[in-house]
């Protein structure tokens, strides 16, 4: 099956307006117009200035408290293997690696049905790790990928418009659907007291040779994660909670190099190229749902934390379902 056909579960209808162009924004956006909808988006970020392109981008359903994700995370998975076809093109690419933690811990329910999966044996594990698994994912060079979703998105003749609102009424005429994909945003947009604001930094060096992923499986500390994306390859990362600074640290940028070059070596003597910072939008769950806001129709897809691009194109179609069903398709 096509990507394409992926988001063409309906057809027709008018007038949904997006708010938001990161990942999530974008992703929407596409599934609805080319289901047939007439899309508008706004935003006050597009393109690679939005947070989504400082995202580590490997593919992998964390979120583990809301039931939901995995379904959204096997959706997606299945969608960025087609585009990983084209890797020129749109930045994604199936990679093999290692998951490992430092205490005993149990492999996810869903790393075991992906493809090479495998228990690590105890040589193949980094110096103070306990155990770990072998498996393949895609992983997605963000700023690539970000131009194949706004070219792909262009395609279908969607309008984009940069500016800030306040309110959802701004965007939106009362005949129209907004759909809220404004990330962190989304707090003071919606007075959703429950998601946290969350600084994350990366680091861009050019790629001393490494062809195989690693990251730390534990959520109680700093990241530990290297992607090799052909000659580049990024290095994370940093946990921030309440952090709205987008400007690259110093201290956090050594720092994210020598954490990684404890696991290995060859990081240490790579030249940086860039530094990406960007703001996840944590919360408990991911809010999907839809709410009558006055005389408007409003679907909220936010609250995706670190697994924005895991979960966007299962969000979308799931988006999308919403909208055939207000509009009585």
């Amino acid at each position: 099956m096509t990507t394409m056909a992926y988001c063409r579960l309906m057809h027709t209808g008018r007038g949904v307006v997006v708010v938001g162009a990161g990942v999530s924004g974008l992703t929407t956006a596409i599934c609805l117009a080319e289901a047939g909808y007439q899309v508008r988006m706004v935003a006050e970020e597009v393109d690679l200035s939005t947070t989504s392109c400082a995202a580590g981008a490997i593919w992998g359903p964390y979120l583990s408290q809301d039931e939901r994700v995995l379904s959204w995370s096997d959706e997606t998975r299945q969608i960025l293997l087609d585009l990983a076809a084209d890797v020129a093109s749109t930045g994604v690419r199936s990679v093999h690696g290692l998951e490992a933690a430092r205490v005993p811990t149990t492999p996810p329910a869903w790393a075991s049905p992906l493809p090479g999966y495998r228990t690590a044996t105890p040589d193949e594990l980094p110096a103070g790790f306990s155990n770990g698994w072998w498996y393949s994912a895609p992983l997605v060079d963000m700023p690539v990928y970000l131009r194949y979703l706004r070219g792909r998105l262009d395609a279908t003749g969607t309008p984009v418009e940069q500016r800030t609102i306040d309110a959802f009424p701004q965007a939106a005429a009362p005949d129209e659907i907004v759909v809220n994909c404004t990330g962190a945003g989304a707090g003071k947009l919606t007075g959703d007291a429950s998601i946290v604001p969350t600084r994350g930094q990366l680091a861009v060096v050019e790629n001393p040779g490494i062809d195989e992923f690693f990251c730390e499986h534990d959520e109680s500390r700093l990241p530990i994660y290297y992607l090799p994306h052909g000659a580049q390859l990024v290095l994370g990362g940093s946990i921030e909670p309440g952090s709205w600074d987008r400007e690259p640290d110093a201290d956090v940028a050594r720092q994210i190099v020598a954490q990684c070059a404890t696991i290995e070596p060859r990081v240490a003597g790579a030249k940086v190229l860039d530094h990406r910072v960007g703001i996840r939008p944590n919360r408990p769950t991911v809010r999907l749902e839809h709410e009558r806001l006055g005389a408007l129709d409003v679907i909220h897809n936010y609250g995706h934390g670190g697994a924005g691009v895991t979960v966007s194109w299962g969000c979308a179609l799931a988006v999308t379902r919403i909208v055939a069903t207000l509009r009585g398709l």
